[in-house]
């Protein structure tokens, strides 16, 4: 599948859609996603125009990870989460949803229920297909 730069992902970056940004460089962006599994579900993106892991440069994915790395810190803290949840899906049968490379960020804490798709249950509609 080509890159679609329509989806919702390029048009955060393009400032078409809104999105509550926590850091950005001239490389990455990270913002708080709009539907979130739990409170402060982070996500992290790379700039440039990569459908999945497969496709995108590695040097880009280098600084991506690295931007992961120092937002995943202030979110533990942020939300004061003993651990944190780092999730990168590649393609539909994987649970990616918007075909833009991106990493999730979930706060976790004991006790927390999985539910088959990784989120919280009751969080996630059970009934929502990948």
């Amino acid at each position: 599948m080509a890159y679609d730069h329509e989806n919702i992902f390029a048009k955060i970056l393009r400032n078409e859609a809104p999105a509550a940004r926590v850091f950005e460089d001239e490389l990455s962006l990270a913002f708080m996603d709009v539907m979130p599994q739990v409170q402060g579900h982070t996500l992290v993106i790379p700039k440039a125009p990569a459908e999945n892991i497969h496709e995108i440069d590695p040097e880009i994915l280098g600084h991506t990870i690295q931007t992961t790395q120092t937002v995943a810190a202030a979110v533990k803290s942020a939300f004061d989460a003993p651990g944190i949840m780092i999730a990168q899906l590649n393609g539909a049968s994987a649970g990616q949803t918007v075909f833009h490379c991106h990493v999730h960020l979930i706060p976790r804490r004991k006790g927390d229920i999985e539910n088959p798709r990784g989120g919280v249950r009751g969080i996630i509609p059970e009934n929502k297909d990948y």
